[in-house]
């Protein structure tokens, strides 16, 4: 709405910004100049220069420190820029050779001392340009990973179909913000159907595997009016595409009509139901299937399994990264019990409690990628379809 507006008044003279009189425009832009400086000053290193030059200068033996001076700009390098490594380098010489001549030190010594912290000093202004050449190259790595996350498991509405829906995931390295969890959730013209899954190993291959997964699970999802259908033409590319020791477990699930919850468990940890009016349980497969791209290895093959699920009913669908989060003691997340302590009438508040708890469970940072997935009936009718 606000994008339609903007265009809206495209044809008209955009409004002037409201400023007191007498007001000095440049006034903001010097305030933020000056806070860009005070914030990039190396506070600490033009610290230790002045300490020692003070205490040189006041309790005597200036000779003595004048090898500490080059503390300054080697700390500046993991502190500031280039450019700032160099200035506080010129102010502990500056300093330096007031010091020594203070103190009559040699001119050999003091030429020593001084050739030493020049030599310091590019080290570090050297040290400082690869760090923040770095940065950089990080920073967008990062993005890069990040856009690829948002690529692969798109963002999940609030409300898709009938449900209220909320997801949280947590990738094991930070830095990549993104593993080998998966998810997808999408209407189609068979119900809402959605799949969790967890692919074997870390990094890049995981994270190829997990785009492989979602791509055929999406396409499938609307042509197959079949669940099992969706699940054996996911299970057909992955033994196409995969090395024989790699495997993906995962549940799907469907929702073909009201009051009617469809899941096929493929190796994968089994759901846990919340029914309205009480109680946790876990939707144990009645006939357990091998994890998907396994299926030739075995003569398992998936089954279709049924529940009811009324309104006010909730299903929470997760990876192994949160049942197999350890504590310091090498005990075990208890998922259920959590869920029962947390589960409320909010997905997003159940699923943002559930994650605190279980990242204070591990003492802050989770070792494995975690995916939580919760769906809730509203507890209203759903509208008549005409």
């Amino acid at each position: 709405m606000s994008e339609a507006r903007d265009h809206a008044g495209g044809g008209r003279r955009p409004a002037r910004p409201f400023r007191k009189r007498g007001a000095d425009p440049g006034a903001s832009a010097r305030k933020s100049t000056a806070a860009r400086v005070a914030a990039g000053t190396p506070v600490l290193p033009v610290l230790i220069v002045s300490v020692v030059v003070i205490v040189g200068l006041l309790g005597g033996g200036g000779r003595i420190l004048l090898p500490l001076l080059a503390a300054g700009p080697a700390l500046a390098a993991t502190t500031c820029g280039p450019h700032g490594v160099l200035c506080i380098g010129l102010l502990a010489t500056g300093l330096g050779t007031t010091l020594g001549i203070h103190d009559s030190a040699p001119n050999r010594e003091l030429a020593a001392v001084l050739s030493a912290l020049t030599v310091v000093t590019l080290a570090s202004s050297l040290s400082s340009s690869v760090l923040r050449r770095r940065e950089r190259v990080l920073a967008a790595v990062r993005s890069v990973a990040e856009a690829a996350q948002h690529a692969l498991l798109k963002p999940v509405p609030d409300r898709v179909g009938p449900f209220e829906v909320a997801v949280r995931y947590s990738a094991a390295a930070a830095e990549a913000r993104i593993g080998g969890d998966l998810y997808a959730l999408v209407p189609t013209p068979y119900g809402v159907r959605l799949i969790v899954g967890d692919v074997r190993g870390k990094g890049l291959p995981a994270v190829e595997t997990a785009a492989l997964v979602l791509g055929v699970f999406r396409e499938a999802a609307y042509d197959e009016p079949d669940l099992l259908a969706v699940v054996g033409r996911i299970e057909r590319s992955l033994t196409r595409n995969l090395d024989s020791d790699d495997f993906v477990t995962a549940v799907v699930a469907g929702y073909p009509q009201a009051g009617q919850l469809e899941l096929v468990n493929c190796g994968h940890a089994p759901p846990l139901l919340v029914r309205a009016s009480g109680g946790v349980v876990a939707a144990e497969p009645t006939h357990p299937a091998p994890p998907l791209g396994l299926r030739a290895l075995t003569s398992e093959t998936p089954s279709l399994q049924v529940l009811p699920f009324g309104r006010g009913d909730q299903l929470l669908l997760y990876t192994d990264g949160v049942t197999e989060a350890r504590d310091h003691g090498g005990e075990f997340y208890p998922l259920a019990e959590g869920l029962a302590r947390h589960v409320s009438d909010e997905p997003a508040g159940t699923l943002t409690a559930l994650h605190d708890e279980l990242l204070e469970h591990v003492g802050g940072r989770l070792h494995d990628d975690a995916a939580l997935l919760l769906l809730r009936k509203p507890p209203v009718p759903e509208p008549a379809v005409s």
